[in-house]
């Protein structure tokens, strides 16, 4: 797009940003998301909305996109309360702001991360998973924190050869030239780790475990206390524990 926006193309900015704030509302409201109801909210009809939204499957790639950005927006205002050269604080901290956000705006959490329309979409087109903000930003977060450790990660010869083939050309959020060469190897740690957090944040959100557990957050709190040594952290005096504690137990 040229720097300088036709009076056409802002409107058009406009009535995108229309529709994403118009569908985040009806999540709020508890209401579905569906094109006819996004409409109706705007004041127009379901077919001048497809002149923007050709599919049920593109606004939900549009929204979900939009409303990561927005998150992620928190995660990192978490993360700069601590210092730029603590990258283990900052990441205790985004982490937490992860699970405060999915814990109180499950509706968008879910359309973000649990939404099986959106995953098969991922699948057809691997751009909208590659280019996931959240993603790259918890990516490069762990980048910044194997800079300082140096922790251990395998080399690709040494896994499964269709882990090491994806992992070569990665459908998943991460800035591959950021990894230096000869630690490809560090995208299953990156992996890994992310899948740890999202399946014990997606547990609480949906209730899949003793209520009382999920209040407390003790079992969040002993998945990413487990991470520690595994990122090569020395945590000795427990200072990282005591931040994730207070970082859990702080209103949202």
């Amino acid at each position: 797009m040229t720097e300088t926006m036709t009076r056409r193309e802002r409107q058009r900015e406009a009535t995108y940003a229309e529709i994403v704030a118009s569908s985040r509302a009806l999540l709020r409201d508890g209401s579905d998301l569906s094109l006819r109801a996004v409409a109706s909210r705007m004041g127009m009809t379901a077919p001048a909305l497809y002149r923007y939204v050709a599919s049920y499957q593109e606004l939900v790639d549009l929204v979900a996109f939009e409303i990561d950005k927005a998150a992620t927006d928190e995660f990192r205002a978490a993360a700069a309360t601590q210092p730029d050269d603590d990258p283990m604080a900052q990441l205790i901290c985004a982490s937490v702001a992860f699970r405060r956000w999915a814990l109180r705006d499950t509706p968008e959490f879910s359309v973000v991360f649990a939404n099986p329309v959106a995953e098969s979409a991922c699948l057809r087109r691997p751009e909208i998973i590659t280019a996931w903000t959240s993603g790259l930003y918890f990516h490069r977060l762990l980048l910044t924190l194997w800079e300082e450790t140096h922790f251990d990660h395998p080399d690709l010869d040494d896994l499964d050869p269709v882990v090491a083939a994806a992992l070569r050309e990665p459908l998943f959020p991460v800035d591959v030239t950021q990894i230096p060469e000869g630690h490809l190897g560090l995208l299953w740690v990156f992996m890994k780790a992310w899948a740890t957090l999202y399946g014990t944040v997606t547990l609480e959100v949906f209730g899949h475990m003793d209520p009382r557990v999920i209040e407390s957050g003790a079992l969040f709190a002993s998945m990413l206390g487990d991470w520690l040594p595994r990122l090569g952290v020395d945590d000795a005096d427990g200072r990282y524990r005591a931040l994730l504690l207070a970082e859990i137990g702080r209103a949202g």
